[in-house]
């Protein structure tokens, strides 16, 4: 279990609160348009990872591995980053953030469970409420940014129409029981620009601009050397 501080922005107004998170999950191949998906499965297919058993997966990591941190440290430079909308149940209500999926592409291509398991998982300290966000989801951009040989460059951006329903992926993970309190779901992702590689920073954000609301957060990547 790990606590987060976060900020609670609504029509009412922001509100400070600390969160217990008992379990994480990564939800993967989360793409409603199955082109789209099939085009991300191809295009980790290119860099030696298999498909999926199913689509949705789901993929548990240690809660502990979440962090507001602005920065991760990652053993060598096969590692990089995906923004993914991120769903948090507390209290029966379901909060919505952003997060970065940060993965070891090297163990990836043998273990996906193993690799999700490996890096920290990066997650911005501002959250919405999803019930606020019920009738433009679709609407809704992830967008994320990558700094490499010193240049920024867009990595990924796409909206929210492009994935599974919340309350869908809610339901194939859980069941008629709903998103549980204290747990935090991974979203998926948007196929990269230019294709996966690593970065010694990601920025990512999410976008509502119906309620002209923005969450963006950040943090660079310190390789560690991989020795023996």
């Amino acid at each position: 279990m790990v606590e987060i501080a976060f900020t609670l922005t609504t029509n009412d107004g922001a509100t400070a609160l600390t969160l217990p998170i008992h379990q994480a999950v990564i939800a993967g191949w989360t793409g409603r348009d199955p082109v789209a998906r099939d085009k991300h499965i191809a295009e980790l297919e290119a860099i030696g990872i298999t498909r999926p058993a199913s689509t949705p997966i789901y993929y548990r990591v240690s809660a502990r591995r979440l962090t507001t941190a602005g920065s991760i440290e990652c053993s060598g430079r096969h590692s990089s980053g995906e923004v993914e909308f991120v769903l948090i149940g507390t209290q029966g209500r379901v909060l919505l953030g952003v997060g970065s999926d940060h993965t070891d592409r090297k163990v990836e291509t043998y273990n996906i469970t193993v690799s999700k398991q490996m890096c920290d998982k990066p997650i911005a300290p501002q959250l919405w409420d999803v019930a606020e966000l019920a009738d433009h989801w679709d609407k809704i951009i992830l967008r994320s940014f990558a700094t490499i040989d010193g240049q920024r460059v867009l990595y990924q951006e796409g909206t929210l129409d492009g994935m599974l329903p919340a309350a869908e992926l809610i339901s194939r993970g859980f069941g008629e029981t709903g998103l549980p309190d204290g747990c935090a779901m991974f979203g998926g992702t948007f196929a990269a620009k230019g294709g996966i590689r690593p970065a010694s920073r990601f920025d990512y954000e999410i976008e509502d601009p119906v309620l002209n609301r923005v969450i963006r957060h950040g943090y660079d990547v310190a390789v560690l050397p991989v020795v023996g």
